[in-house]
């Protein structure tokens, strides 16, 4: 399977998700589902202050489930991104 192949965009209302086959499942960018479910003008912000205030709290099961994994830019080149299996 190419790397074309594994990787495709999920839309939602409209909006793109990208995603990616890893390990014979699919992972979403954590990043474009957060935008998606704020509103955020700045998501990766939004993310970062939500893990801050998560961890604070005690939750450390989030990070057992948030994976790095490459996702392309709009650039089309691939960058590690936060991904998750929603």
């Amino acid at each position: 399977m190419t790397k074309s192949e594994l990787i495709r965009v999920a839309v939602f209302e409209g909006k793109h998700i990208r995603k990616i086959l890893h390990e014979d499942e699919w992972w979403f960018s954590a990043i474009d589902v957060v935008e998606i479910l704020t509103g955020s003008s700045i998501p990766k912000r939004y993310w970062s202050d939500l893990k801050r205030k998560l961890a604070k709290e005690g939750y450390s099961e989030l990070y057992e489930k948030i994976v790095q994994l490459k996702f392309a830019a709009v650039d089309g080149k691939f960058y590690f991104g936060r991904a998750s299996r929603w």
